[in-house]
């Protein structure tokens, strides 16, 4: 892309406060822009705990914005070739404005401190806002500091529950931009069993496997069809879809969950994804219906 051309959109939008979780997103972002070939847009929000009584002490704090908003975007143009650098400063809530700048963007991308549920019922977390009501997918990024660029990147690890075509097709996309593998992971439960008194123990039955096992292989099928150079790993695994997925995770590149929406906040896997984003160390990706 010429940096010089005119684009449409915010492409691909970053929340950076100038912290290492910042830093982490923003190299992360980087990538994606690199890999699509589509803009970044450097998002940095400040308030003023001042108001408007003390408009010294307001403008001040403007321009130390000013400087971490600028800081972040000379850091995507040096570090970037070929792609278009945006700069958004906004006065209010960082979630807010990464919200509204979600409803004509690619992807949004925010760094998590990973909070404890403590700190997180005080001070609020702007990833898990912005995950759960972003109108685009959104990749929350943990850890501090630069990503490590390993030299045998892990897989993409994707969550497969019914109806997720929007998150196969997120998957595969990024597992092809990357040429790495995907594994397509699915939680399922043996069937409750009934007992009483003088009853023999049942024995389980394989038909639950074997169903987990057909219902991947058909999700698949037609992305597999779709991304014939990426190499599709199946696993279907019994237990609660919480520690199936974590369990998944370590070594991945990122993990892909989908979110269904409903009056405005996630649905499907909603009780989900926040408690996932806090329990694995790899990005994880929400992608909404």
């Amino acid at each position: 892309m010429d940096p010089s051309s005119p684009v449409s959109g915010p492409g691909i939008v970053v929340g950076y406060d100038g912290s290492d979780f910042a830093m982490q997103a923003l190299d992360w972002a980087m990538d994606e822009a690199e890999f699509r070939g589509s803009a970044i847009t450097v998002c940095h929000a400040w308030q003023s705990p001042y108001g408007t009584d003390d408009e010294e002490a307001r403008r001040s704090l403007q321009h130390a914005a000013e400087h971490v908003l600028w800081h972040g975007a000379e850091c995507a143009r040096q570090c970037t070739s070929g792609v278009r650098v945006r700069e958004d400063l906004f006065e209010g809530p960082a979630s807010d404005r990464l919200v509204a700048l979600s409803e004509t963007a690619d992807l949004v991308v925010v760094g998590s401190r990973g909070l404890s549920g403590a700190a997180r019922r005080v001070m609020g977390s702007v990833a898990g806002h912005v995950a759960s009501h972003a109108l685009c997918p959104v990749i929350v990024v943990r850890g501090r500091g630069p990503l490590p660029h390993r030299r045998h990147p892990g897989p993409i690890v994707v969550g497969v529950g019914g109806g997720d075509d929007h998150v196969l097709a997120f998957a595969y996309h990024e597992a092809a931009l990357r040429g790495l593998e995907l594994i397509a992971v699915h939680a399922w439960r043996y069937p409750a069993a009934a007992w009483s008194a003088g009853m023999a123990p049942m024995v389980m039955s394989d038909v639950p496997g074997r169903e987990a096992v057909e219902a991947l292989e058909a999700a698949v099928k037609p992305w597999r069809a779709r991304y014939p150079d990426v190499r599709t790993l199946l696993r279907p695994v019994a237990g609660p879809v919480l520690d199936v997925l974590a369990g998944a995770s370590p070594g991945a590149t990122m993990l892909v969950v989908g979110a269904t929406r409903a009056r405005g906040v996630l649905g499907r896997l909603g009780s989900v994804t926040r408690p996932l984003i806090d329990a694995v160390t790899c990005p994880v990706a929400v992608v909404h219906c």
